[in-house]
């Protein structure tokens, strides 16, 4: 394949990723002025204002569960490119990257459950580690430049959009309020129209968003949490063509996510109120189970996974990365910011414990962020020990 071709077919993927951590940049600048918000004489208007009415639902409503509905749809859209023509289009190119995420979300949750067993209530919260800020975690790699190779991005990418897949997964089967059977009926009555619209050759934006917002009505009334919708919408809209609908929509959203959509969620999500929190919040087996599951778990079921793959022959490493490097791409995933908040809202939204997870978040992610960050800087400088056998073929 000539350099321009290969340049043609990267170009989605660079285009992702360049958008991605510069909207990691924004989300981690909302989340501290949420922070300075919450905590400075503006506090109460900043919590008065995400309480606020706007129709039918206050706006902190309207943020996590219709404009995420954004973000879920993009997630949707990059997934499904990645598995018809990226990425994940090939079990040999799945295996790494998926076990890898596999075993970043197990690991996790088995830390928090240890921690939490005694205390039954906190286990709603077990799936708030399981996730990596794709968003986040690839604005960190931004700061080392040309020093983090192009297979470790790419790796941690892939690995980052099958993590979301399982999120969603987990969002859909776990954190679900009591269905409303006609409700559901609905949403899949539009869904099944959306796909005719797609077989029947219906090219046009408009016909599928408006269907999408029917959908995404529909799905919030069932009970089924709603964000679950974009995601829905992104496997029905065309995907072949030149000009085809999931193409023109991920292009369109991409700039909108990841510069409105994304800040706002931290800004209406970030806002921990430091001084109302309890005094044994850091020893908190909710906080201590997030922190431990976010650091310690993510490190240890992402590199652990790919190791073991590797030494088994299930998969090769990715090209041009040495085991340190790979270590200290596994720690990055530590960083669980977007999700993690998003989840821990389902679980414990408005509560003291709520704050408490929200503590951990930020400690656990933080953590990993700046260890991750000292491990690929230093590991840079150094001579190149790579992964054993099949690394990069």
């Amino acid at each position: 394949m000539s350099p321009v071709a290969v340049r043609r077919r990267l170009a989605p993927l660079a285009e992702f990723l360049r958008s991605e951590s510069a909207g990691g940049m924004a989300l981690i600048l909302s989340a501290m002025v949420a922070l300075g918000l919450a905590n400075s004489g503006a506090g109460n208007d900043y919590r008065a204002a995400l309480r606020m009415a706007v129709g039918p639902a206050p706006a902190h409503v309207w943020i996590n569960d219709g404009l995420m509905a954004l973000f879920f749809l993009l997630v949707g859209l990059e997934l499904r490119r990645e598995m018809v023509c990226g990425q994940l289009a090939s079990l040999q190119r799945v295996a790494a990257p998926g076990l890898a995420a596999l075993g970043g979300m197990i690991v996790p949750a088995l830390i928090f459950v240890a921690v939490n067993w005694g205390t039954p209530g906190n286990l709603r919260g077990w799936a708030v580690p399981v996730a990596t800020d794709i968003a986040f975690a690839l604005a960190v790699l931004r700061v080392l430049g040309r020093r983090v190779p192009g297979g470790l991005v790419v790796f941690l990418t892939a690995l980052a959009i099958m993590d979301d897949l399982g999120a969603i997964a987990v969002i859909a089967l776990f954190y679900t309020r009591g269905l409303a059977l006609w409700d559901l009926v609905g949403a899949a009555i539009v869904l099944a129209a959306l796909y005719g619209m797609n077989r029947g050759g219906v090219r046009a934006i408009w016909p599928y968003l408006l269907g999408g917002a029917a959908l995404w009505v529909l799905v919030y009334k069932s009970g089924v949490q709603a964000t679950i919708a974009g995601v829905a919408l992104a496997f029905v809209v065309p995907q072949a063509g030149p000009a085809a609908v999931a193409q023109r929509l991920e292009h369109r959203l991409g700039s909108w996510v990841a510069f409105a959509v994304l800040p706002l969620f931290g800004l209406a999500n970030a806002g921990l109120q430091l001084d109302q929190l309890p005094a044994n919040a850091v020893v908190n087996p909710l906080a201590v189970g997030v922190a431990l599951g976010l650091f310690l778990g993510k490190q240890l079921g992402v590199f652990g996974a790919v190791m073991l793959a590797i030494r088994a022959g299930w998969a090769r490493g990715p090209a041009g990365v040495t085991t340190a490097q790979l270590y200290g791409g596994a720690v990055l995933c530590g960083v669980g910011f977007t999700m993690s908040l998003f989840i821990n809202d389902l679980a414990f939204h408005d509560t003291r414990d709520g704050d408490v997870v929200k503590l951990a978040v930020f400690a656990g992610s933080l953590v990993s962020a700046v260890l991750g960050l000292a491990i690929l800087a230093l590991v840079g400088r150094q001579p190149r020990l790579r992964l054993s056998a099949g690394e990069g073929q």
